[in-house]
C-alpha cells in the first residue's frame, strides 16, 4: 500500500464521527531517522478496507474499525467486546512532507513513512582550504 490509502477525510463528516462514536487510541511508535519520521501503529483486527488515514492541513489522522466476527449459526445474545474504533491523530512539522506519505498494513501494525522535504532535510557543508 502507498499513498493510494491516504486521503483527505470530509472534515465535516469525520467531525460527526468522532463526536458519536467513541474511540480506542492506539499504541504507537514514532521515531526520527535522517529521511524523515517512521511511525507504527497496532491496530489489531483492522482490515485495510477499514482503514482511514487523512491529512487535514498539517493534521495526520488515522481511524480503524475491528470487524468482530460471530461463528456460523450463533447469536450472540451478550457480548463484553464490541466492534472498537481506533481513532489518533498527529499534528505534522512542516519540515516533513505529507504529500509523500506511504503507509503499510501487516499483521495488525500500519507503518507510515513521513519523508521530510529536500529543503529541511541534513546536509553536509564541505570546507576547503585557501593556501
Amino acid at each position: 500500500m502507498t499513498n493510494d490509502i491516504v486521503q483527505k477525510p470530509d472534515t465535516a463528516a469525520a467531525d460527526t464521527r468522532a463526536a458519536e462514536t467513541p474511540a480506542v487510541s492506539p499504541a504507537v511508535d514514532i521515531w526520527e531517522t535522517e529521511a524523515g519520521i517512521e511511525l507504527a501503529a497496532d491496530l489489531p483486527g483492522v482490515s485495510r478496507e477499514s482503514l482511514n488515514l487523512g491529512i487535514d492541513g498539517d493534521t495526520l489522522t488515522i481511524e480503524g474499525t475491528v470487524a468482530l466476527q460471530e461463528s456460523a449459526g450463533m447469536q450472540a445474545i451478550h457480548a463484553d467486546v464490541r466492534s472498537p474504533t481506533f481513532r489518533r491523530s498527529f499534528t505534522l512539522s512542516r519540515e516533513l512532507d505529507a504529500s509523500r506519505i506511504t503507509a503499510n498494513l501487516r499483521h495488525g501494525t500500519l507503518r507510515l513513512t513521513i519523508p521530510r522535504q529536500e529543503a529541511a532535510k541534513p546536509r553536509r557543508i564541505e570546507v576547503s582550504t585557501s593556501a
